[in-house]
């Protein structure tokens, strides 16, 4: 529908004249009557005030997009939104442990991988290491989606001293692990390989909160 023939439709809905229309746009009704024939297109500074007296958006009238289609793509946006708002605390818990337990298996799995493209067979270093990333973006965005986008509950006091457990535990495997990566690169020089010793450690800091929601779901079940 091209914008003349909408013109038409929208005055026709108001129950309105075009010598009316004309009146409330400071137009002739020549000038509407040209609009709604497609002689001629309103300038730029009637956009407003048409989509203003026949309650539309520019993109309605410019585009022909139908106001409702867009407003159901809000509300299904806004009811997924909604959902997620309303998941319980445990049905929290047990996703997240999907999402880090996958994550972890993607870790571990680019890292079995590049131990084997490259020595045993023999793929070029440039496209293994791009594999290799790109298997570890995708573990790193699950993750960082997954806790961006889920609902924040109140902590116990129980929740909070283990989150506190995790983030010491963590810290010590972070420490033990840069010493490990200083240790190994000064004594083989091999800069370009010992980096995989930091997804190691990513690894293994999410095994390490893998292993206590596995073990707080089972204490609230129990």
């Amino acid at each position: 529908m091209d914008i003349g023939e909408k013109l038409f439709e929208l005055r026709k809905q108001k129950n309105l004249s075009q010598e009316e229309v004309a009146e409330k746009l400071n137009v002739t009704r020549q000038t509407v009557s040209k609009w709604e024939t497609n002689q001629s297109t309103p300038d730029f500074d009637k956009i407003i005030p048409i989509c203003e007296l026949f309650e539309i958006s520019t993109e309605e009238l410019l585009t022909g997009k139908k106001v409702e289609e867009k407003n159901e793509k809000q509300e299904s946006a806004e009811k997924e939104k909604l959902e997620e708002r309303t998941m319980t605390k445990e049905e929290v818990r047990r996703k997240s442990a999907e999402v880090v337990s996958t994550s972890v298996l993607l870790y571990i799995l680019s890292i079995v991988f590049i131990m084997i493209a490259i020595p045993v067979q023999k793929m070029n270093p440039i496209v293994a290491s791009a594999i290799f990333l790109f298997i570890i973006a995708i573990a790193t965005t699950r993750i960082i989606k997954h806790y961006m986008s889920i609902p924040k509950f109140d902590k116990t006091k129980e929740e909070k001293q283990e989150d506190d457990i995790v983030k010491q535990i963590n810290s010590i495997i972070g420490a033990i692990f840069t010493a490990i990566y200083f240790i190994v690169s000064f004594m083989t020089f091999a800069w370009h390989v010992t980096w995989i010793i930091f997804v190691i450690c990513g690894a293994v800091c999410n095994i390490v909160k893998l292993i206590f929601m596995l073990k707080e779901e089972k204490s609230n079940e129990e």
